[in-house]
């Protein structure tokens, strides 16, 4: 019988995790990830340290998920992702953890809005729909643009936070 989210353990993401959280998602995503459109919104920028969670089971690190501060009509947003769960942990509900998580602390912590980039019909069933008017730097298609939370009369254009610092946001990160 397989595993069940039941045996994973989840914490916050520590400044010392950096680097295999990111050798987490090289496994998980095709190469030249960083070249999408919205990491040009993370560069520099600090994520939400306390939605930046990790799944290990024993020990080992079985999925990651983080979260972004950017904004859309001058209000705070959350952009989630990247969000990967290790192959030999895929279809065991990990990712499906660790959005509702992130979906429930958000929430807690006072995060009116969270978005992503991704799959309507797989985000759908946790509460994401369609932002039309909201729109991510190109050439991201906009059916993949989706949001939960209050986005009533809010749309424009994804935006890079304030004094966001041009170094990688790995180099001096403070996660906890």
């Amino acid at each position: 019988m397989g595993r069940t989210v039941q045996e994973v353990n989840l914490t916050q993401e520590q400044a010392a995790d950096w680097w295999e959280v990111e050798a987490l998602f090289d496994l998980c995503f095709a190469p030249g990830r960083e070249a999408l459109s919205s990491y040009r919104l993370r560069d520099g920028v600090a994520p939400v340290s306390q939605l930046c969670l990790l799944a290990r089971e024993n020990g080992i690190l079985a999925g990651a998920i983080r979260v972004w501060p950017v904004r859309v009509a001058g209000r705070p947003v959350a952009l989630i992702g990247p969000v990967a769960v290790h192959p030999t942990h895929q279809g065991e509900g990990l990712g499906g953890m660790l959005i509702r998580e992130v979906i429930d602390r958000a929430h807690h912590i006072g995060w009116e809005r969270l978005m992503l980039v991704g799959d309507a019909p797989y985000y759908g069933r946790f509460g994401f729909t369609r932002l039309d008017g909201v729109e991510m730097p190109p050439p991201t298609n906009p059916d993949r643009v989706l949001g939960v939370g209050d986005w009533n009369g809010i749309s424009g254009q994804v935006l890079r936070v304030a004094g966001a610092s041009t170094p990688p946001s790995h180099q001096g990160l403070k996660l906890s």
